[in-house]
């Protein structure tokens, strides 16, 4: 095995940070424009990642782009998310808007990984333009700043594919375009064009400004769930709004693939998938034992709120958004349990969402099936078949594999958190949070308020996004002796 092209690494990282330091001006515009006290530390920031992209770039200049492997691929994803969470907390920590350097990481990385949890107690208290970048950042780490960067800048050409199959999560990626540049521009442009109709929607609705409109479309699209409102969707009390919401959750844990064949009016290939039937299946489910369990406990509501706060709060957490529109605190011990569920299994692979994904868990289930069988027929062989597709044994291999390394990391986790003075349920909840990129969890925060954390606690949740958002292995690898020898 040959040795690490650095240069290549640092090349990379210059030109992802210039990139980025032209995705900050957005904010600065609005800062401007509201002429509020948060334009210089914007200003300020975009010219130290400007700078530092710059220096990336002498750094890596003369590299050889022909030694590239997924070492280089995976090492420039894990620097992408974080040194841009360190460059992205800037304009908090300058601004002095979260003076607490471990406070402003966490929110900037809470947001580049689409997790959603924050430390500030006071959202409103924000100007516009850090309110803006908050929203930003999440719209960026759905679609994946790698995927950005091969669809805005085609001069990267075939060697970002190395980066693009490091970064985009799901089991298989299904090549339907000849470059990986393509695949990334229309992936793009069908993730813009859903925010911009979810912006429009909004704003046909009613209640919401165009500001906040923008907002909550850039973090439901990127199922990242950050609010422009302490009070969150619930702000408005429309149902409207919550219905068109739930839509749109939906759609953002919807494979980007399948999307793209809807759009392309492949229905055969879009709605015969066996991974969305699933989604849909498990989602429907979930809301109507949650709807009965609500019903039946009711306290004065209506049926209609019931069945929309079920509707909501489960496709927020199954689509790992983590807007709320009520205390699933109080729903009892019983809704606890669905939640774990739909927080660990969560959306459809290739899409915004995190946590295992619906595929590996049918595949899962599937080959514990199979096991049953084989127990009866033990010299018969039995594949893993969805539809009429057979699973690789390798594939499955790997499904097995990662289902593992999640829970390991969730037990890892758990007593780390326990460790630093957590109760068992807060714990748990804050560890499955992290790792699926959800935001709320259970216990004391379940309303996705992390403030109270202790100190070390934020260090490994911070840690514990980074790895979830990257699909476990892309991180721990790199924590492995063997990666780094020749």
């Amino acid at each position: 095995m040959s040795r690490i092209n650095l240069r290549f690494v640092c090349a990379m990282l210059g030109k992802i940070h210039l990139l980025e330091s032209v995705f900050m001006l957005p904010a600065v515009v609005v800062a401007w424009l509201c002429r509020e006290t948060d334009l210089c530390p914007l200003l300020l920031s975009s010219g130290i990642m400007l700078a530092a992209g710059g220096l990336f770039l002498l750094a890596g200049r003369g590299a050889d782009r022909r030694a590239i492997g997924r070492r280089e691929g995976m090492l420039t994803v894990a620097l992408t998310w974080t040194l841009l969470s360190f460059f992205g907390m800037m304009p908090l920590f300058i601004g002095g808007y979260v003076p607490n350097m471990t406070d402003a990481y966490f929110e900037s990385m809470s947001g580049f990984t689409t997790t959603g949890a924050t430390i500030l107690t006071d959202v409103e208290a924000l100007p516009h333009g850090i309110l803006f970048w908050r929203s930003l950042m999440q719209w960026q780490g759905g679609i994946g700043i790698i995927v950005c960067t091969a669809a805005l800048m085609p001069a990267f050409g075939g060697t970002v594919s190395q980066l693009f199959d490091a970064e985009t999560s799901g089991i298989t990626h299904e090549h339907f375009l000849p470059r990986v540049t393509q695949i990334a521009k229309r992936f793009f442009g069908l993730y813009l064009g859903l925010t911009l109709l979810l912006i429009l929607l909004l704003r046909a609705a009613g209640p919401m400004s165009l500001f906040d409109a923008v907002n909550h479309a850039l973090t439901t699209v990127s199922s990242g769930g950050y609010s422009t409102r302490n009070a969150g969707i619930s702000h408005w009390h429309q149902p409207g709004v919550e219905y068109l919401l739930c839509f749109f959750m939906c759609l953002s844990a919807t494979n980007i693939t399948l999307l793209y064949f809807l759009i392309r009016r492949q229905w055969k290939k879009a709605l015969g998938n066996t991974e969305l039937r699933w989604f849909y299946t498990l989602t429907g489910v979930a809301v109507a034992i949650t709807f009965a369990w609500l019903f039946f406990r009711r306290d004065g509501e209506g049926a209609e709120l019931i069945f929309r706060k079920s509707l909501f709060q489960v496709t927020s957490l199954i689509s790992t958004t983590g807007f709320r529109t009520a205390d699933i605190s109080t729903w009892g011990p019983f809704f606890t349990v669905v939640a774990l569920f739909l927080m660990t299994v969560c959306g459809c692979a290739g899409s915004t969402s995190g946590g295992l994904k619906t595929g590996r868990f049918l595949i899962l289930v599937k080959n514990m099936l199979n096991e049953f069988k084989r127990q009866m027929h033990p010299n018969a062989v039995i594949s893993v078949r969805l539809r009429e597709q057979v699973i690789p044994a390798l594939v499955v291999q790997r499904v097995q594999t990662f289902a593992f390394v999640y829970m390991a990391l969730l037990v890892a986790g758990c007593a780390v958190f326990l460790l630093d003075g957590l109760a068992f349920e807060d714990a748990l909840g804050v560890t499955v949070s992290a790792i699926s990129n959800i935001g709320p969890a259970l216990g004391r925060f379940a309303d996705g308020d992390f403030h109270a954390l202790p100190l070390v606690s934020k260090w490994v949740y911070s840690f514990l996004m980074l790895t979830g958002r990257l699909e476990i292995f892309t991180v721990l690898t790199l924590l492995l002796p063997g990666f780094w020898k020749r």
